[in-house]
């Protein structure tokens, strides 16, 4: 009994010390968790305090690194938004730049477009390697596309690469891809054209399945928002994966309507000034277009 009296006596001797000191202002430019030891070590006494010190803290647990699920999110409605509206079909990819890491990037495996479910969006490295791919699924042959361009470009955020159909024959012909209407005022910046043979030679399958010819590749997109590749399709890209879609698919319009108007005459198209403008202006409506477009593409999903 005494024993135990003692010992509550100095229990509450070492409280009543701990509570004046945590009532004492620290020294100045003192560290708060050091008052914070010497409190416990008046509590607790010397060994108790240490041995809790010493156990790692769960409020500092590291913070999470997979991928922002909004973003995954918006690759996959890309993906369906794109097939819904004729700019890819069984081929065709669409990527958009890690918000966590800036040097990866997110990405279907090698799939239809419209079949992309979330589970489906790997990460990949500047290299084009898949960094979270345990069970080694096929990854697209042309993801160097995008790898290179975010290497090249790190103002782009987004790469839409299809083979989109009323514009192939604008890389393949002496007729310029020009701004007709003003939905489409951001080729307004130039359309270049990719030549593969000038890269890889005369005797490729077209495809850009290496670094060297996506790097190629990206050095001729320069500042402008769209690139054509001559008997392939086109490249995309945006500060966003909204905004890469809206071009890619406005892309496709203006083509159709192009290639229309050439066919009545002469055609007047839209100058530097009135392009820039009407980019400007676009760029604060981009949500419409993709709510519109995400809702026709994913209704039956949602």
């Amino acid at each position: 009994m005494r024993a135990n009296s003692d010992y509550a006596a100095d229990r509450g001797a070492r409280y009543k010390r701990a509570a004046r000191m945590a009532e004492r202002p620290g020294k100045p430019g003192a560290p708060h968790h050091q008052r914070e030891h010497v409190v416990m070590r008046q509590l607790l006494g010397p060994f108790a305090a240490a041995l809790l010190l010493t156990m790692p803290a769960c409020a500092q647990a590291p913070a999470s690194t997979s991928p922002d699920a909004a973003l995954i999110e918006d690759v996959v409605v890309a993906n369906h938004i794109l097939y819904d509206q004729g700019v890819v079909d069984g081929f065709g990819h669409v990527s958009v730049r890690s918000s966590k890491d800036p040097s990866h990037f997110l990405m279907a495996r090698s799939m239809a477009p419209g079949l992309v479910t979330a589970s489906d969006i790997l990460e990949f490295d500047l290299d084009g390697n898949a960094v979270n791919n345990p069970q080694g699924r096929a990854v697209y042959l042309e993801r160097f596309i995008h790898s290179e361009i975010y290497k090249a470009h790190p103002e782009v955020k987004a790469v839409v690469h299809s083979h989109s159909p009323s514009v192939i024959p604008f890389g393949a012909t002496g007729v310029a891809l020009r701004p007709i209407y003003h939905m489409s005022s951001f080729l307004g910046a130039g359309v270049p054209i990719f030549e593969i043979r000038e890269a890889g030679g005369d005797a490729t399958d077209m495809l850009v399945r290496n670094p060297a010819l996506g790097a190629a590749l990206a050095q001729r997109l320069g500042h402008s928002s769209v690139l054509l590749m001559r008997g392939h399709g086109d490249v995309v890209v945006g500060d966003s994966v909204r905004l890469a879609v809206f071009r890619a698919i406005y892309t496709e319009v203006n083509a159709k309507l192009e290639a229309e108007a050439l066919r009545l005459g002469q055609v007047t198209f839209l100058n530097d000034k009135e392009a820039a403008a009407s980019v400007a202006t676009n760029s604060a409506l981009i949500d419409r277009t993709w709510d519109l477009w995400k809702t026709k593409a994913m209704g039956s999903r949602n």
